[in-house]
Order: structure tokens, then C-alpha cells, then sequence
């Protein structure tokens, strides 16, 4: 009977399970790593992106995203949308070709692979025979002409990838059709561009490296002109009305030829060096595009001259007098115009640019070309981010005020919406409104619209302008010289450079209820800011705090702290500092947290934590934690460099006198070996371990950084006796350590005038003296106890005050739960780590039941050294379910995940893109759209060339086929 119960306990607890977690990888949010290629479907309004890791991600209007991912760990070279169809097709370095479609299922689109495709040239041809060197999707959407390094066009039928081997344009063909003079001189290379006629789909200008170009009629199968370049080929336009090419050249200069005269010669050509005679970078893509009233657009990228200014990103824009030398922070990938009109038939409207870090888009109808905000691939690693901080559930009256803050710093931007406009956007509103806070290694806190399918910027604050440091807070990016000659123009917001990497931020907290924010940084320094709506010039003053107590012996070796501006500094609408606490020694600040309704801020380092007062600017506590014994501690990160290399020193030495002593007593050695194994063995089967924990080795108080401050907490709870609750300050440190402080609070009525207290009153020390991760206090009903503030907000149920309270301390190897206030061990978990698995990162979570809304858990989070993610229940801190999360070896990505209140996270998978994650059923945020065929417009479609009766005759025969496998499949089911 008791097992039939047990086993109905176990099944109905699985149950539950289901109902709550569930292990999903939602989205990339950010600037995709390493993009490689560009690619723009102006009937599908879609833009596409590859990168050197293979992935291509498609993106339309804001919250419309498709990712792909090729099976081959190549990068993507080129993208090319299928003209008015839902597909595309990538090159990838190893030279495949990959098609793509956007397939509707469930009323929803997805990206799917339909098929690959490598060249293969004659038995015993060199591979540069078949290596594809340009992609053309011809205007019919049936054919793909392929350009190869050795000067060979094959053409190919799509979406089959089917060779035509008897339209293909061989060398031999070209040649032949060349005057001699021309092929004596030079041989042709390599194709470097293929261009449709924009009035004629059945011709096509072949460009070779050379310089060559050779119109090609495609139904008469033989050259109809040929434009006889000197230069080295870069790239090939043909322009709207059919009658002009243009080429760019590797001198720096373009070239205008006539179409349609057979007796061009070189003589003869529009040549033109934009930025003088002086020798000039190539110009590496031409585009010139007319207006309906007016002069052409004229853009291109490169062309600098190469002394003075070879090492700048530009893209050059002239139209009637005005002309632009957009210079870039990075390199420059690929770039388009997109224009107005349903067909992309109108006036240019936006220039597009994709560059190495960022994607820049200009409006180029508005005075000044201004730059349009992007609501999505924005760079979050316009600095180094160096630390993360999530608040769900923002106050509708904080989130306005933060946004309209944030829309006084975006006045530079232009007015016109979004351009790329392609698919909808199905997916439901949020339910709640979520900040993601990204701190920079630049001094920076920006503010990220975490809601729901787009990571959109809000707000960005500076914490630079308290400190005195390099910064000119005048400097302008798009401020340039009058006269200047290129006539250059910065653009772009990814600057990788810090003035002062002691400005980093390293630890955040904001308290959503009453809008103070409080970020500590690299080099010791605390601020405390409020959100203020108006301009203010306020002088800063600085608290410092000497951690180290008065101890004797111990000398600073890292970084001096940042000096205060001793001026008054005008701070604009937004979040301004009115409080600065300094360490001393101006170590990093390792842990920080917020009382804002006690108006404490607790801060901590690798020497000691202390507690600040910031109503009355007053320190309420100092307590120093160094070991006497930790000389790594008083070196900081620069110092360190060199204990690193002295180590290295030290265990080569030991690796190498171990080898002799190896040569010498080898036969002994191995015996001594195997009677190790031996009494090794016999003691682990003593040990009598369950299978799911291991044994945890307990660590030398001697080991660096033990006072390290790893964890602050604040809890109202009993730490006197159990009738008595009382405010208190909890610190867990490196070395097992926790400290516990008993505040006396004033009332509010005396809080201005009465000093805050703090008095020591635990002190628990862990066996194993692992380093404390995570410290949680339980109310009478085993719940984490409420943010500050949140039950006076009615958010929250009041903490049950009458049962017994819990400590729940999280070490790196266990979670041990201890009464309040004896302070005795109540329940432990040991992780599962056969591996060498220890806790990394922990946050409480709700989770909801996906089948009733009245039902819900709290859990805790957990995130291992090795990428796996665990829930632990609350508060019987039993194992609930556990998933491979993160890779073991992304030790940066581990380092930087942040849990939220409802189950999800983020992590960084590269430098610029986070990865979100969900843990719950009912809490997942990721895209939902559709994308629907483009309509091919009689305008549009005058000019295409219709498909053969022979090619139409053999798609019958092949649907035909195809619909008599699908009956004989049903009678085969039938059956």
C-alpha cells in the first residue's frame, strides 16, 4: 500500500513538473558575431545577414526574425534573395550552395534548408574551375548564374540546383568573341561580378578581374558588347534605365560606359578619381541610382587615398552638391539603398550598412542625412559589457519616465519609422514590462526594453562625468571640419575604446518601486542616483571607506581610485548621482545590494563589505575581511599579471623535476601506483556515497581571495530571539564565511535624524569553506521573503511572521538550510558533481503552472561551472529538474548569465549577442510571424522572361509524379 502511495506521489509530482518547467533556447537578442554577408529582398522586405560561423538570420519589421544554421562549420560569403519568392540562397567558403525557404506551418513561417549543391567541373580540372567567385539570381526566379575563379559561368536551375550544362558560358566562348589585341595583352581571371540588364532580363554584363566586361545575350547564347577596362575589377552596376554601366576599379576610380555602342574602346570612358591623383584604395562597390526630380545618387565604399587615409571605413554619398564621406568605426561588409514604392521603384529613401560591429541605417530623404535608430541588431557591445542586471515587472510609471528620458538623448535621430518593413508580427503582447541593465567597461548603464522579441534601447546613462578622466564631454562624433577634404562624417555608435578602464561597471541594482539606482565600478567607486526629470548641476562628494581597518602590513600594488570632480557638474533628465561612496583600497566591487526603503546600500570587495546610509550620507558599518595571509588580495588585476607568470615559472620547474625523479625510480613509482589505486578504491567503497552527490573536499583557509565578498542580502527576520524580527544585513565570502548584522532602523518620522545601527550578531563559518554564492531567508511558509517595498505597492503577500524562519545559505557545492535564529542545520543538498560541478550563478524565480493560473512555485535557479541549469524547490531544496544549458568551455558565457523573477535568462554567446533562455512553460518569449509570397505586380513583371514550354511541359511531368507517390502512400496507409 505504501508503495502504490509513494509511486501516486511521485507520478503526480511529475506531473506537476511538466506543468511548470520546461527547457526552451527562445532567441538571440543583439548584433550577430563575425557577420560576412548581406543580402536584401525588396519584394519581401526582408533583410538577411550571414556569418563566419555559419548562422544566417533573417529580419522584416520589428519582432519578425528567422535564424538558420548551416550544417557546415563555414563561413557565409555571399546571400541572395530569389526574386519575388519566399527563398535564398547562400555560398559558403567551402564553396556550397545552400537554398532556403520560408515555409508557412501552423500559421506561423519558419526557415528551413531545401537543398545544398556543389559545382563539379570535368574529370582532372583544377578546383578554380568550379570555385564560385559571384551569384546571380536571375529576374525569372528559375536560374542562378554562377561566376567561378576560373572564369566559367555556369548556370544552374533553382530550386532544384540542376546544372544547364548547354547554357553555360565557358572562357573559351568569351575569348573567342574578343578582339585579339585585348586577349594578347592580358588573360581574363577570375569573374568578379555578374549584373542583369534592368530593361532586358535576357542580357547580362560579365565582369573579370581584369577588367573585362562582357554583355552577354542569354537567348542568342553570345556576347553582344564588350567594354575593354584597364583596371582592376571591383565591382559592376548597371544602371535603371539600361543605357550606362558602371565600374569600380582597385586605382580608386570608376568608370561610365555607354551600353549599346560596339565601338567603345578605352579611350572613350567616363573616368573619374574621386578623391585625387594620389594613389587610392580600391573602390570595392559602385551604385548609382536616379531620382523621379533631380541628379542621380552616387554612392561607394573605399576609394580613400591610401597615405593619408587608408586605414578609415567609408562609404561616399553624392547627390547634386552635396557630398559625403560616411566614415565608419569598422569594417564595412556590404551595403544597400532601399527606395520608396511597393516595388522599390521611387526616390532612394534609406541607405543600409552593414559594417563589422554594427548596422548603420541613413536617411537619405531628410536634410542632413540623419541616422535611423534601429529597433533591433543594435550593438550591445558598443562598449565591453562587463556586467548585466534584470528587473521584471517595471511600474507603468517608472517605464514612462524612463522612456521619455531616453527620447531627449535620441533627438539626433531621424523621424522617419523603420524601413524594413517585410512579414508580420504575430506574436502576443507582452504580459509585463522587463528592463535588461547592461554595465560598460566606458563608464555606461544602458537601459534595454527586455519585453519581448526585440532588445530595444531605452536609455543610456554615464557615469563619467562625476570623474575627472580624458573625456571631453563637449566631443561630438558627427561634428566635422568646414572644408575638410575627404569630407568626412562619423557615423555609427560602436567605439570600442575606453578612456579609463577604471570606470568600468561591475555591479548594478535598481530598485523599480522608488527609481534609485546604485552602480559600483572597477576601481572602488559607488554611486547612488536617483531619477530626476529635469536638468540639474549638482556637486558630487565622496564617502571613503577604508576597508582595510587600520591593518598593519598589507601595501596596495593595483590601481589609484578615479578623482572626483571637485566643480559642479550639470547632469541632464535622467538618472543623476547625489551620493559616492570610495574603497580603500580601491579594489573592484565584487557584490552590491539595495535597501530602498531603509535607504542602505551594502557594498562589497576582496577586502571587506560595508553599509551606507545615503539618506544620511553616513557609513553605518565597515567590516574588514582580508586573511592575513592573502597577498593576492593587495595586488589587484594589473599586479596579478605577474603572480600569473611566476606560477607558470614555478610549475614548469615542478614538471620537470618531476620527470627525472620519473626516469629515475620508475619500476618503483608504479608500484607505488598501483597500491594507491588500491587504497583508493577500498576507501571510496567504505565511503557508501548515493549516487547523486559526492564527497566535498573541504579548503585551506590559506587559499587567495578567502575574504573576498561574494553575496550581500537585507532581510527582516529573527535573529535575536523567535518573537522579535528585526532588520539585518547578511555578507557571504569566498572562504565559507557568512556574517550576519542585527540594524536598528529608525522610524520614518526620526529617520533624518536618528543615525542608523548595526551590531554583529552571527558569524557562521562552513566546513567545507566553500565560497558563498547565494544567501536567502524563508518566511513561516518556506517563501522567499518580498523585494523592499513590494508589499506597500500591494504586489506582494506580507511575510508570514509567525512560523519559524529559514536560512538558506548556497555554497559553490551545497545548499544547507539553517533555523532562525539558532542558527542550526536543518537540511542540506549536495550537487551532483562527479564532474568537479559547482554552483556559478542562483536566482529565486516563480514559476507558473501552464494548465491553472492559481497555482504557481517558487524555485531556485541554478546555473553549474559546467552549463547545466537546475531548479531547486523552495523550501524543501530538493532537485527538480536540471537541463544542459550553456557549453562547459564558454567560461565568459557562464560568467555573464542573469536569471529573471519568471524563469528565463540571458548570457552572453559572443560579445555582442545575448542568448535567452526559459525554464518555465508558461513564461517564453520568442518570435512568431509570417511571411507571405510577394505579388508580382504587371509593372514588375512586364520585363521577366516566362518560362519555356519545354521547362513548363517537364514541371508537369514532375508534379504528376509527385501526386502519384503521395496517392500510392495513402492506399499504402489505407491499408
Amino acid at each position: 500500500m505504501k508503495r502504490l502511495r509513494r509511486h501516486g506521489q511521485e507520478s503526480q509530482r511529475d506531473r506537476i513538473k511538466q506543468e511548470l518547467f520546461q527547457f526552451n533556447k527562445a532567441m538571440e537578442h543583439g548584433f550577430p558575431h563575425q557577420p560576412s554577408a548581406l543580402g536584401y529582398s525588396a519584394s519581401l522586405q526582408l533583410l538577411a545577414i550571414g556569418t563566419r560561423s555559419g548562422a544566417i538570420k533573417l529580419y522584416g519589421a520589428p519582432g519578425v526574425e528567422f535564424m538558420g544554421l548551416h550544417d557546415e562549420n563555414a563561413a557565409v560569403t555571399q546571400v541572395h534573395f530569389l526574386p519575388y519568392q519566399a527563398g535564398l540562397v547562400t555560398l559558403l567558403d567551402d564553396n556550397s550552395l545552400h537554398m532556403w525557404t520560408l515555409r508557412a506551418h501552423k500559421g506561423l513561417s519558419e526557415l528551413l534548408e531545401i537543398g545544398r549543391f556543389t559545382l563539379t567541373g570535368p574529370p582532372g580540372a583544377p578546383p578554380s574551375v568550379t570555385r564560385v567567385t559571384a551569384v546571380l539570381p536571375h529576374s525569372s526566379g528559375e536560374l542562378l548564374l554562377l561566376g567561378t575563379e576560373g572564369g566559367h559561368v555556369f548556370i544552374v536551375e533553382v530550386p532544384g540546383f540542376r546544372e544547364v550544362e548547354e547554357r553555360n558560358i565557358s572562357l573559351d566562348q568569351v575569348a573567342s568573341s574578343v578582339p585579339d589585341d585585348y586577349i594578347g595583352r592580358r588573360n581574363l581571371e577570375h569573374v568578379e561580378a555578374l549584373q542583369e540588364n534592368p530593361v532586358d532580363p535576357d542580357q547580362v554584363v560579365i565582369g573579370y578581374g581584369r577588367g573585362l566586361m562582357i554583355i552577354w545575350d542569354l537567348e542568342k547564347r553570345c556576347a553582344m558588347q564588350h567594354i575593354p577596362a584597364t583596371q582592376q575589377l571591383e565591382s559592376v552596376w548597371w544602371t535603371d534605365d539600361g543605357s550606362y554601366i558602371l565600374s569600380s576599379h582597385s586605382d580608386g576610380s570608376y568608370c561610365q560606359w555607354i551600353v549599346g555602342r560596339e565601338d567603345v574602346n578605352e579611350e572613350e570612358e567616363k573616368s573619374d578619381i574621386p578623391y585625387g591623383h594620389f594613389p587610392c584604395k580600391a573602390i570595392s562597390k559602385i551604385v548609382q541610382l536616379p531620382t523621379k526630380e533631380g541628379p542621380p545618387f552616387l554612392l561607394f565604399s573605399g576609394g580613400m587615398p591610401r597615405a593619408s587615409y587608408g586605414d578609415r571605413h567609408c562609404i561616399t554619398v553624392i547627390h547634386s552638391k552635396t557630398h559625403v564621406a560616411l566614415d565608419f568605426t569598422s569594417r564595412i561588409i556590404d551595403f544597400f539603398v532601399i527606395k520608396d514604392g511597393p516595388q522599390n521603384t521611387g526616390d532612394p529613401s534609406a541607405l543600409v550598412v552593414l559594417v563589422e560591429e554594427e548596422l548603420v541605417v541613413i536617411d537619405l530623404q531628410t536634410a542632413g542625412w540623419p541616422i535611423i535608430q534601429t529597433p533591433y541588431l543594435v550593438p550591445l557591445h558598443s562598449s565591453a559589457i562587463t556586467c548585466s542586471h534584470h528587473i521584471s515587472a517595471i511600474p507603468l510609471k517608472l517605464w514612462e519616465r524612463i522612456v521619455a528620458t531616453g527620447d531627449l538623448q535620441n533627438t539626433h535621430y531621424s523621424k522617419k519609422p523603420w524601413p524594413i518593413t517585410g512579414g508580420q508580427n504575430l506574436a502576443p503582447d507582452p504580459p509585463q514590462r522587463d528592463l535588461l541593465l547592461t554595465g560598460h567597461e566606458d563608464g555606461t548603464v544602458r537601459f534595454w526594453d527586455a519585453s519581448g522579441v526585440c532588445l530595444y534601447p531605452m536609455y543610456k546613462l554615464s557615469t563619467a562625468a562625476v570623474f575627472q578622466t580624458d573625456t571631453d564631454p563637449n566631443d561630438n562624433m558627427n561634428q566635422s571640419t568646414e572644408g575638410e577634404w575627404p569630407p568626412f562624417r562619423k557615423v555609427g555608435c560602436f567605439d570600442p575604446y575606453s578612456d579609463d578602464p577604471r570606470l568600468g561597471i561591475q555591479k548594478i541594482h535598481l530598485c523599480k518601486y522608488s527609481g534609485y539606482l546604485t552602480v559600483a565600478g572597477t576601481a572602488g567607486q559607488i554611486l547612488v542616483l536617483e531619477l530626476n526629470d529635469e536638468t540639474a548641476e549638482q556637486t558630487v562628494e565622496a564617502k571613503v571607506v577604508d576597508l582595510l581597518q587600520g591593518q598593519e602590513g598589507f601595501r596596495w600594488k593595483g590601481h589609484t581610485r578615479l578623482d572626483v570632480r571637485e566643480d559642479p557638474v550639470l547632469f541632464p533628465p535622467g538618472f543623476q548621482p547625489f551620493a559616492l561612496v570610495q574603497c580603500q583600497p580601491p579594489a573592484v566591487v565584487t557584490a552590491l545590494t539595495l535597501h530602498s526603503e531603509w535607504k542602505l546600500v551594502a557594498f562589497g570587495t576582496s577586502h571587506g563589505f560595508g553599509l551606507y546610509d545615503y539618506q544620511q550620507k553616513n557609513n553605518v558599518l565597515i567590516k574588514c575581511t582580508l586573511n592575513p595571509s592573502d597577498q593576492l588580495a593587495m595586488e589587484g588585476p594589473l599586479s596579478r599579471v605577474k603572480s600569473i607568470k611566476k606560477s607558470l615559472r614555478q610549475s614548469f620547474r615542478r614538471i620537470r623535476r618531476s620527470r627525472v625523479s620519473l626516469r629515475k625510480h620508475h619500476v618503483n613509482n608504479a608500484a607505488k601506483l598501483q597500491d594507491a589505486n588500491a587504497r583508493l578504491e577500498a576507501e571510496l567503497a567504505e565511503m557508501e556515497l548515493a549516487p547523486v552527490q559526492r564527497k566535498i573536499e573541504a579548503r585551506s583557509s590559506d587559499d587567495s581571495f578567502t575574504g573576498l565578498v561574494r553575496t550581500l542580502y537585507f532581510a527582516d527576520t529573527f535573529l535575536s530571539d523567535s518573537s522579535h524580527n528585526t532588520p539585518s544585513l547578511w555578507a557571504g565570502t569566498n572562504g565559507g564565511c557568512v556574517f550576519a548584522y542585527m540594524l536598528r532602523v529608525p522610524s520614518i518620522e526620526h529617520r533624518t535624524e536618528e543615525a542608523v545601527t548595526a551590531q554583529p550578531a552571527k558569524e557562521i563559518q562552513l566546513m567545507h569553506r566553500a565560497p558563498v554564492v547565494g544567501i536567502v531567508v524563508l518566511d513561516g511558509h518556506g517563501a522567499p521573503l518580498p523585494e523592499p517595498l513590494e508589499v506597500a505597492h500591494d504586489l506582494s503577500r506580507s511575510p508570514d511572521m509567525h512560523g519559524s524562519h529559514h536560512l538558506l545559505v548556497i555554497s559553490e557545492e551545497q545548499f544547507k538550510v539553517f533555523t532562525l535564529p539558532k542558527v542550526s542545520s536543518k537540511m542540506k543538498l549536495k550537487l551532483t558533481a562527479m564532474d568537479g560541478s559547482r554552483v556559478r550563478r542562483v536566482g529565486v524565480a516563480w514559476f507558473g503552472s501552464s494548465r491553472t493560473e492559481d497555482y504557481g512555485e517558487s524555485g531556485l535557479m541554478v546555473l553549474t561551472n559546467q552549463g547545466d541549469v537546475h531548479v531547486v524547490s523552495l523550501p524543501t531544496v530538493k532537485m527538480q529538474v536540471h537541463y544542459n544549458c550553456i557549453r562547459r568551455e564558454d567560461v565568459s558565457g557562464i560568467a555573464s548569465c542573469v536569471f529573471t523573477k519568471h524563469g528565463q535568462g540571458f548570457y552572453l554567446i559572443s560579445p555582442s549577442e545575448f542568448e535567452r533562455f526559459s525554464l518555465s512553460t508558461c513564461n517564453l518569449v520568442e518570435p512568431h510571424c509570417l511571411i507571405e509570397a510577394p505579388l508580382q505586380s504587371g509593372t514588375s513583371t512586364q520585363h521577366r522572361p516566362q518560362p519555356s514550354r519545354a521547362r513548363n511541359a517537364r514541371q508537369e511531368s514532375e508534379d504528376a509524379e509527385v501526386l502519384q507517390e503521395i496517392q500510392k502512400s495513402l492506399e499504402a496507409d489505407q491499408t
